[in-house]
């Protein structure tokens, strides 16, 4: 582990005032996770375990702010429901390993993995019936997180919940529009985009009620015991938090689900064994059970969720007709992203 992630005597130094928890005995540090994005880090003093995450050593722009911004989140949420790993301090100050940090709870359990092109649980969770509980576990954990009082836990000020949803639309059609710029790409017209932006504008709810949203819901960005039945340990991965319509979580995680008007009905481009997995309105029943929020208009989220998702991803699609990404990498996504946009434009014309 290299000195310029995190310098031991400075850094034992900093949590002998801070995380007398973690002990006093000499510091071993192990790197658990280096991306591009953030870098982990294990801590020991002689009992258990805890995490330190910072930004890389080359940090890419807006990662020290956004790790801040976790830490501000996970620290808000400690005493509450919510499954997230305990903040148990944070650093602004660069000189103490060279950048902003904070240390968490390390929480046991496994992770989905995304490869093959598909999300995969682990045994036995890759199986009927235990894969069908996986997403009611899910569910049990963005309901205790919406239940949340964003104010009371002093996020007040965390996210802008003022004309949220109406800003959505334009924030994400301003971000796809922006690929072709950015990678020197073409402009696609792709089909559903226009229909499910055009009705997104004209469909907005107006119930809105603002809490704190995870902001990429799924199975990869959470933590699961080992054993049955299946139960979630920890929402993990925090960094696209913020205060908004936590109904958008939910529809993130469930829009590629099985719709209970057509439960055989199984599209080709979904991450997840859908057969295995409760319908879309099964889960948002069970949602609106434990939060008493009114899903009556719940499509609307559907909808935005797919119309958002593609969006997102055809940067991928940018990026291989550019050259920067393989020619393969670009089929993929672009399967991805004309499922989400025909699901976007297929809800919203089911709705009315």
């Amino acid at each position: 582990m290299s000195a310029a992630l995190a310098d031991p005597e400075r850094l034992a130094r900093w949590l002998d005032t801070q995380i007398p928890d973690l002990g006093d005995g000499p510091l071993r540090i192990a790197q658990l996770h280096g991306g591009t994005s953030n870098v982990i880090l294990t801590l020991n003093r002689g009992g258990s375990d805890m995490v330190l995450r910072r930004p890389p050593a080359v940090p890419p722009p807006g990662s020290e702010k956004g790790v801040l911004r976790e830490a501000r989140v996970l620290t808000a949420l400690n005493g509450t429901p919510v499954p997230h790993p305990h903040c148990h301090g944070v650093c602004d100050d660069p000189d103490v390993i060279g950048a902003p940090f904070y240390v968490m709870e390390r929480v046991e359990g496994w992770a989905a993995e995304l490869r093959d092109e598909r999300i995969h649980h682990r045994a036995p969770f890759d199986r009927a019936p235990c894969e069908y509980g996986i997403a009611y576990a899910m569910v049990d954990g963005l309901v205790a997180l919406a239940n949340v009082d964003y104010r009371a836990v002093g996020l007040e000020g965390f996210g802008k919940p003022d004309n949220f949803l109406e800003r959505q639309v334009d924030r994400w059609e301003s971000q796809i529009r922006s690929y072709p710029r950015l990678y020197g790409s073409q402009w696609r017209d792709l089909a559903g985009f226009d229909y499910a932006r055009d009705w997104l504008r004209a469909n907005v709810p107006d119930d809105f009620r603002a809490g704190v949203i995870h902001g990429d819901v799924g199975t990869p960005n959470a933590l699961f015991a080992f054993d049955r039945p299946a139960r979630l340990t920890a929402l993990i991965d925090w960094e696209l938090s913020t205060i908004g319509d936590p109904l958008i979580d939910l529809a993130w995680f469930t829009g590629r689900l099985r719709d209970e008007d057509r439960p055989g009905e199984i599209g080709e481009a979904t991450l997840y064994n859908v057969a295995n997995f409760p319908t879309r309105q099964e889960l948002a029943r069970y949602y609106a059970a434990g939060t008493g929020r009114d899903l009556a208009r719940f499509d609307y989220y559907c909808v935005l969720a797919a119309y958002k998702s593609g969006c997102i991803l055809e940067y991928k699609v940018a990026q291989s007709a550019a050259g920067i990404l393989p020619r393969e990498t670009g089929l993929f996504f672009d399967k991805l992203v004309r499922a989400a946009f025909a699901r976007a434009e297929s809800l919203a014309r089911k709705a009315g």
